[in-house]
């Protein structure tokens, strides 16, 4: 998939564990887990700005896209 995820890259910089941000973001453990490995097909507006508010980053911190 050409839209690459960099979640666990903005936690270990934030020194954050999936499951801190799983309680701050109020998402379950697995769907952040989805997110996390690529595995998400979509991503609500509302979940990415949730998780940008509480890593204090952009969007583009987190999603890169990458021609295959």
């Amino acid at each position: 998939m050409p839209i690459i995820v960099n979640l666990d890259v903005m936690l270990a910089k934030r020194k954050m564990s999936l499951n801190e941000l799983s309680e701050k973001v109020d998402l379950t453990l697995s769907n952040l887990s989805i997110l996390k490995t690529g595995k998400a097909k979509a991503i609500r507006f509302s979940t990415l700005e949730a998780i940008c508010k509480v890593l204090d980053c952009q969007p583009g911190d987190i999603l890169e896209f990458s021609e295959e």
